[in-house]
């Protein structure tokens, strides 16, 4: 079965690797910087809308964030 812990870290991931600064993502996205460091940090989740953005911005698959392909490897 597929976790939050193992989502939480896909995105954490896909954040750090995208290039941009957490106050850039989060001027493109609308929301306070603090938020993407709560995503960062682990202390949060992002809404179902956040993250749907979020993926538009770092331009990655949702599927890659919710593990989707992990769990049919199983």
């Amino acid at each position: 079965m597929i976790t939050i812990e193992q989502i939480r870290a896909k995105l954490q991931e896909a954040i750090r690797t995208s290039g941009l600064k957490q106050s850039e993502i989060a001027r493109r996205l609308g929301i306070k910087h603090t938020q993407i460091s709560c995503y960062l940090n682990g202390s949060k989740m992002p809404s179902l809308e956040t993250f749907a953005n979020i993926c538009v911005v770092l331009d990655v698959e949702p599927n890659d964030i919710l593990c989707f392909e992990d769990y049919k490897s199983e």
